[in-house]
């Protein structure tokens, strides 16, 4: 399975969502909520083991912007 296959199976995990995960953005979708968002954190950071900064936690607003966030981790989607 290839990075982005794993972000993008994270994504639909943590939400139960089955539509086009590359266009979600924070509170896009109701599960998206501030606890959803702390649980897709802790799921990126054990499948890419990583942790996250603070600040990078709440930049991180959208799939697209967390692909760049990732980068920092030199996780290459």
């Amino acid at each position: 399975m290839s990075n982005l296959e794993k972000y993008q199976s994270i994504f639909k995990e943590s939400f139960q969502y089955d539509g086009d995960v590359e266009q979600l953005i924070y509170q896009a979708i109701p599960d998206w909520d501030s606890v959803g968002h702390m649980q897709l954190m802790a799921a990126l950071e054990d499948a890419f083991g990583i942790e996250l900064d603070v600040d990078d936690i709440i930049d991180f607003s959208s799939f697209k912007k967390g692909i760049t966030i990732l980068a920092k981790y030199n996780v290459v989607i």
